[in-house]
């Protein structure tokens, strides 16, 4: 017979689990509503920035028949040193979510290693990093609490170390890896090419309708000056469409604990009630029992 008190005490944990999973879900909730909102506005200063490169691409490739003479487009099919830069959570309880990111990473280090490139890694947020850790898998660069409190201060100067790695010629390509916001119920992984910057995602072959006028440069000083610009905010805008993203996980994942922690709830409950059945029928019987033995 199970013990009533055992049960009731599951009960009451399951309970109390269940208010605080159903807390979280509302605290992410608020949560994701700030954090939507600042990736969305950043998004737009992105796409326009994304918009002026394409357009300054344009103008110099239409300048000069070879094509872009310019560090930050030089594309190296063989690369013997890959930067791979991922975005991770500070915080855990939210499904799948790091798992994804490492899962990605993880895949790209062996492809890379596997094609016979050397691999520096360098990651942001305590989940990543710790997996890492404990792999032994050693790693480049590596901030915390960065995740959870973007900084476009902070996030430039992550980047732009990698950056002068670059243009120094320490390493071929800057990769970055995170699992980005789509909407209140979907995550998506994002993989982009930071440097050399990835002409496919620019309309370089078309012929600028553009009233944007752009001087000579032979020091390339305002392309330069304009791709750092670009990578500094594809690294801040990575953190803040991960922090979305992991808030909208948060949020089902804590959902999906409530409505589990219901449902146990339930079960115990019919587990109890049996128990107590069983308990009340026992006595019953010992108490006919005696009755019929002083007749």
């Amino acid at each position: 017979m199970a013990n009533l008190k055992d049960i009731k005490r599951k009960i009451a944990s399951v309970k109390g689990t269940q208010k605080t999973t159903r807390a979280m879900k509302l605290v992410s909730s608020a949560k994701l509503k700030r954090a939507e909102e600042v990736a969305k506005r950043s998004k737009v200063y992105a796409s326009k920035l994304t918009e002026l490169l394409n357009e300054i691409a344009q103008k110099m490739v239409q300048n000069n028949a070879d094509g872009i003479d310019n560090i930050f487009f030089k594309e190296n099919k063989n690369p013997k040193v890959v930067d791979i830069v991922f975005v991770s959570a500070d915080k855990g309880l939210c499904g799948g979510f790091n798992y994804q990111t490492i899962k990605r990473t993880s895949k790209l280090i062996k492809e890379f290693e596997a094609a016979g490139a050397k691999v520096r890694l360098s990651g942001i947020g305590k989940k990543g990093i710790a997996y890492y850790r404990y792999n032994k898998v050693e790693m480049l660069n590596e901030i915390e609490d960065m995740s959870a409190a973007p900084e476009y201060g902070k996030a430039a100067a992550f980047i732009s170390t990698l950056v002068e790695d670059y243009v120094q010629g320490k390493t071929d390509k800057i990769i970055l890896i995170h699992n980005g916001y789509v909407n209140m119920i979907t995550q998506e992984i994002i993989e982009q090419q930071l440097l050399p910057v990835d002409t496919s995602a620019l309309d370089l072959n078309s012929v600028s309708l553009s009233e944007l006028d752009v001087e000579p440069d032979d020091d390339d000083t305002l392309m330069d000056t304009l791709v750092r610009k670009y990578v500094d905010y594809s690294m801040y805008y990575a953190l803040l469409n991960s922090l979305a993203g992991e808030h909208s996980a948060r949020m089902q994942a804590m959902d999906a604990a409530t409505k589990n922690a219901g449902e146990m709830v339930n079960k115990l409950t019919v587990a109890y009630n049996k128990a107590r059945q069983e308990a009340i029928t026992t006595e019953l019987i010992e108490i006919i029992s005696g009755m019929e033995s002083l007749k």
